[in-house]
């Protein structure tokens, strides 16, 4: 049985084994759930085991277990490390979803549920993948898996892990499905990541609440002050204020944005998805390059004084935000995180006191799209799509990339098969049926090419 035939014969026994795992609400970012990351952990162990890896096991770290596991059935032959994550957003706010967000649900082709397209979904296929070449007697080289828990908040421990285990994760390329395709009948490779800095911010006022009829006008408000001072954070044409920002940003050439250009994107559609009158963002830049190669600040949360039902007519004592820089080449998350501590802080009054608190980030980085590794998933969606796949960069940011370049020498393949339309981060996240099947499918061929250039 070829391998066309091994999938679609499997469709429903994948399909359902991927439901088991999208019941467990494996959320990083609470540590309630810790018991229930260890619950996928164990599962994607099993999973791996069954799909005939040799050897899988739970690595202990500081915060959630990786797991790893491997078929090495000659050292001569290549070797591709998949790298994936089982752990998964919050799925608040919950009263926007049309289903529980741990009760997957199959509508119009899709599978409803948090983590169906990041990363469960995606990182899925690459175990059904293995199984599907092993089934069909058609694995060509090795294979390792290194899959952990602690993507959604900034993969801690995973760089502890990486130094510790140079030698077990000796590969000759990283597979990463975590990104997208531009449209099921568009294929594309992600060609570069944007990087990040993420932070939180605290203004600090009076030592208590006070009545704002009593105080409101002579005490400053922090989160008027908050407010006022995150206004101050990009100027009229949506550039970014923080001094020395823009220092180190890549600027592409006028023949490569050219390029870019040729992208097939509908602005009406992409305005008309989003339920949006206009888009907005730097001036001089299309959408396409405000979210592919150019640095972005965004207020992602922001909380203070009451929230609750009902009034309450309160000065609060302090406000709070947290806010994200998605960063470009050559720009540096540390450097990017200290010059905005240091301008945030300068906006302040007197009147308050101001924090900064550091959360995760990482590097942007950008793939050669002459390597082997990258011809050879082209040929891979040109076999299972019929076309030839676009270069895309993507506004979203994976920090591991530039930390498997550092710390192991491997450049990563982001070879992704999610849409932009999948709600991942949002209520209601989903992940096409045939998305998944053709995921599966076009790894397997990637495995076949790879294997034949490296050979």
């Amino acid at each position: 049985m070829n391998q066309k035939d091994y999938i679609s014969e499997n469709k429903q026994k994948f399909l359902n084994e991927l439901l088991e795992l999208l019941k467990i609400p494996s959320i990083s970012a609470d540590s309630k759930y810790k018991s229930d990351l260890v619950k996928a952990a164990e599962y994607v162990k099993s999973s791996l085991l069954e799909a005939g890896c040799d050897h899988s096991e739970l690595c202990p770290t500081e915060g959630h277990p990786i797991v790893y596991g491997e078929k090495i059935f000659d050292a001569s032959l290549p070797t591709i490390l998949v790298y994936g994550h089982y752990d998964v957003q919050p799925p608040d706010p919950l009263e926007l979803w049309d289903s529980p967000p741990f009760e997957p649900v199959i509508k119009n082709e899709k599978i409803y549920a948090r983590g169906a397209c990041d990363d469960k979904g995606q990182m899925f296929m690459h175990v059904k993948a293995l199984e599907t070449m092993m089934e069909t007697d058609s694995l060509p080289c090795n294979v390792k898996f290194m899959i952990e828990g602690e993507e959604e908040v900034g993969s801690d421990s995973l760089g502890d892990f990486v130094k510790q285990n140079k030698e077990k994760l000796k590969a000759d390329v990283i597979l990463i499905s975590d990104t997208s395709i531009i449209a099921n009948d568009i294929p594309s490779i992600t060609s570069g990541l944007r990087g990040l800095s993420y932070m939180e911010v605290k203004v600090v006022g009076p030592n208590r609440d006070l009545h704002s009829g009593v105080y409101g006008g002579a005490v400053d408000n922090p989160i008027n002050v908050l407010c006022e001072m995150i206004a101050k954070l990009k100027d009229e044409n949506g550039r970014i204020t923080i001094p020395g920002f823009y220092d180190k940003v890549e600027e592409l050439s006028e023949e490569v944005r050219a390029k870019m250009a040729k992208r097939p994107f509908d602005l009406d559609e992409y305005k008309s998805d989003l339920g949006i009158e206009e888009v907005n963002g730097e001036e001089g830049y299309s959408t396409i390059e405000r979210v592919g190669i150019r640095p972005t600040l965004d207020v992602n949360g922001i909380w203070g004084g009451y929230t609750g039902e009902g009034a309450k007519t309160v000065l609060p004592s302090e406000a709070q935000a947290k806010i994200s820089m998605r960063l470009v080449p050559d720009q540096d998350t540390d450097e990017i995180a200290d010059l905005f501590a240091k301008h945030f802080k300068s906006l302040a009054p007197k009147s308050v006191k101001v924090t900064v608190t550091k959360h995760h980030g990482g590097q942007p980085s950008v793939t050669d799209v002459d390597s082997l590794a990258f011809q050879a998933a082209s040929a891979a969606f040109k076999d299972t799509f019929d076309k030839e796949p676009i270069p895309s960069r993507e506004g979203g940011s994976i920090p591991i990339v530039a930390l498997f370049k550092e710390e192991l020498g491997l450049d990563s393949l982001l070879m992704g098969f999610g849409l932009d339309s999948d709600a991942i981060h949002s209520p209601n996240e989903h992940y096409g049926l045939f998305n998944f099947y053709i995921g599966i499918e076009t790894i397997c061929r990637f495995y076949q090419h790879f294997s034949k250039m490296a050979g």
